[in-house]
Order: structure tokens, then sequence, then C-alpha cells
């Protein structure tokens, strides 16, 4: 029986901050508890990247009344229902709809409700869901919007494909896990010294998938990705990030001076919204082998629809915190299963690596059923501050095994790093006063 009321705790209306050098990672943090003996706590987090942290707290105060006092069992019970009763406060609405600081506090409360679901099941989310009914599942979907390329009929179809096999897949994860490519390794601003130094590490710890950060400067982006080309030999895949410096033609112009470095994609070249943008640069990097990737700040299920419909992406890159959460992200996976597409995660900061892994899986298993092109982003920041930290294995997610969303954060941290009255704001906040 998944009775009990839901309550909000204290760190519902707290920000909680986490900082990195490069950048400044953040999060908002939810908990919700119930009334019942068991103690069962979800929790859910937005990723931010520091200031605007207290105001994504602010919209998730604002819809703090949509759960409160609610069964957690008529809340799963009628998920699509819910997440349309999140998504459509007339009022809050207006500041969206389905996207910006709203649709970030939509994904805090829904993650949480996730997190506590699963926790409920006693099953980690990935299992949940790869467990769960296919109507069950789509009962979960808001099918609004994008019925003209995903309807019901369709995306049942698609599930009930993906038990075929699925047993076998599912095992396949639990022995080899989810291939993963690093980000750590090349950031803007690292010198060539620590470049090297990050890439002898990741290729002895087995990494074959790098990404780089390009876009500053053409001259110090060619030799940067002369030297990580080199230290990683022909044979390992290269991936490249201007996230959102270029005009169109300028990446157009920029990536055919990289083309030689062989990248898989290019991801984010111009910005997120210009769809047709992104259309034009994936058309003309076709003939140089190379693939457009985006999606960490795409606002919801409807632009990745548009994305998917003008060919614009090859590779699409969910966020567990940009979307309305698990609910959102499910339509997006099926979408991208109809067109063809592979789903390459974001997991660039503090939890999205946690959360993320996940709802791969669960592609894997039962949605994509493939690894073709397949890989998920990694960045090894600030995970010791979760209870449930993510692993990597031969460069591969290990499938997480304890229950829920792998989103609870350990007391300490949260205590330490809430704003402003915790330990480690106090003394920032000191020192800027003297």
């Amino acid at each position: 029986m998944l009775g009990s009321a839901v309550q909000f705790s204290a760190q519902s209306s707290s920000a909680f901050l986490m900082r990195h050098t490069d950048p400044d990672y953040s999060a908002a943090y939810v908990v919700l508890e119930t009334d019942a003996e068991d103690g069962l706590q979800g929790c859910g987090l937005t990723f931010t990247l520091g200031r605007g942290t207290e105001v994504v707290v602010c919209a998730v105060n604002a819809l703090a009344h949509h759960v409160l006092h609610k069964d957690l069992g008529d809340i799963v019970g009628n998920f699509r229902g819910f997440y349309r009763e999140l998504t459509s406060d007339g009022q809050l609405r207006w500041i969206g709809p389905e996207k910006g600081v709203v649709h970030l506090a939509t994904a805090a409360i829904l993650n949480a409700v996730w997190d506590l679901w699963a926790k409920r099941e006693g099953k980690p989310l990935w299992k949940l869901l790869v467990d769960m009914d296919p109507r069950m599942l789509l009962s979960c979907i808001d099918f609004r919007y994008i019925t003209d390329v995903l309807t019901e009929e369709d995306a049942l179809e698609i599930l009930q494909n993906g038990q075929v096999g699925k047993k076998e897949r599912e095992d396949q994860m639990l022995t080899q896990g989810y291939p993963a490519y690093t980000t750590s390794c090349a950031w803007l601003g690292y010198s060539d010294d620590l470049l090297k130094q990050l890439c002898t590490a990741a290729l002895e710890d087995g990494w074959t998938r790098f990404k780089v950060k390009v876009g500053a400067d053409l001259e110090d982006d060619i030799r940067r990705c002369r030297l990580i080309r080199a230290m990683i030999g022909p044979e390992k895949i290269l991936m490249m990030d201007a996230n959102q410096r270029w005009e169109v033609p300028e990446a157009v112009e920029r990536m055919s001076q990289l083309a030689e470095f062989k990248p898989l994609w290019i991801e984010e070249p111009t910005s997120p919204d210009d769809i047709l943008g992104h259309a034009a640069i994936s058309k003309a990097l076709v003939p140089l082998g190379i693939g457009v990737a985006t999606g960490e700040q795409c606002h919801n299920r409807v632009i990745f629809k548009q994305l998917l419909q003008a060919n614009a992406v090859q590779f699409l890159q969910i966020d567990s915190c940009r979307l309305g959460s698990v609910n959102e992200i499910l339509s997006v996976l099926l979408m991208a299963k109809k067109f063809g597409i592979p789903v390459c995660p974001h997991a660039g900061g503090v939890g999205l690596c946690e959360l993320v892994q996940h709802l791969i899986i669960f592609d894997y298993i039962s949605v994509s059923a493939s690894l073709d092109n397949r890989m998920c982003e990694y960045v090894d920041h600030l995970h010791e501050h979760f209870k449930y930290p993510v692993q990597i294995k031969q460069a591969s997610y290990v499938p997480p095994k304890d229950a829920g969303y792998s989103s609870e954060m350990k007391e300490d941290s949260v205590r330490k790093h809430q704003y402003p009255d915790g330990e480690v704001w106090q003394k920032l906040l000191a020192a800027q006063e003297n």
C-alpha cells in the first residue's frame, strides 16, 4: 500500500549550494517525507550554477501546495494528472510555460517524488521503471503537444517491442555497466600540463571516450585538440563542446577547421533555442562526418520534438533537472527511439551523474535496446556529498543497487552548505565583508 500523506521538510525552503572552481556547481534540494512510521524520505534536486538558486527555491515554495498533504498512492496512481497539475498552474505557467525557473523547480519536486516512490517499492529507480508495466509507464507521461510525432499508441508499441530481450539486456547492464565518457580532462582554462596529466590518468583508468571544450579561440582550440588527439590516439572517441559560443555560420566555419581531429560530435554549437540553426549546422557538417549534439538546456519535450522533426541533431542529450523529471524524460526517450537518434545524457555537475545513470540504463533495457553510438557523460566532481554516489568501473556506469533515485545527500553536507546559514557560506560571507 502506497498510503501516507506527503509532507515537506525544512530543506525544501533552503537553497543548497556547493562550489567548484569551474564553474560553481549548486543545487536546490527538496526533501519529501510521509507521516508513515517507516520514516522514508524522497530527495530531489535541481542543478544550477550558483546565483539564481535562491530563485529556484522560491519557485519550489510556490509549487509546494500541489504536493503537500497528498497521498503518495494517489500521486503515482494518476501521475500524468499530477504532472499536469504542477505544470498547468495558471499564474505560474505564465512565467514558463514548462521552461526556466518554474520548470527547474518542478523537476526538483518530481525528482523527490520518484525517489520516494522507488524507496517505497524497495528498488533503484532504473529497476522500478524496467519492471513497470508499459501501460503504467505511459500513465506517467503527458503527451500534450507531441502527438503529431508520438501518440500514446506509438509509445505503447515501442515499450512492448522493448520487452523482447529485456532480461538479457538487464543482465548485461548488471555485469558490464553502461558506457561512459569523461569531460573532466579538458575544460577551458586548463593548462596544457594539467590536460596532459588528466588525460594520462584517464587512459590508465581505461577511458576510451573523451570530450574537449572549444569555442574561445580558434588557435587555442586547434592546439588543445591536437594535443589531446595525440595523447588518446586515432582509435579513441573524441567529442567537442562549444557551450553555445558561436553564430550559425561561425559554427560551420570553426568545425570545418577542427574536422581534422575527427570529432564524433559538436555539442551546443549555437543557441539551444535555435532549432533551424542547429538544422543548418547539422546539414553542413554531414559531409565532414561530424554530428550535432544538444539538449542539456532544451526547455521541454516540445523543443526536443522539433529538433528531431528538423533533423537538427544526431545525438540527443537529456538533462535530469532541466526537463520535468522522469515523467517528461520518458516522452523524450520514446521520441528519440521513434526517430532513431541515440540518447547521450548530460551529466556535468553535482547530482546529475547520480540521477541520469538510472534513466540511461532504463533506456537501454526497455526502450532503445542499442548501445550503438551511445554513451553517458561522467564528471568526477562532488560525488562525495551523496549517500549513494555513482560508481564507475572500466569507464562504465555500474547500475545502482540501493533503493531510490540516488539523489539523497549526506546530512552533514546539506548542513554545512545550506545557504546562507551553513558553515561554508558563513565563512564565505564573512570573508566578503572583510
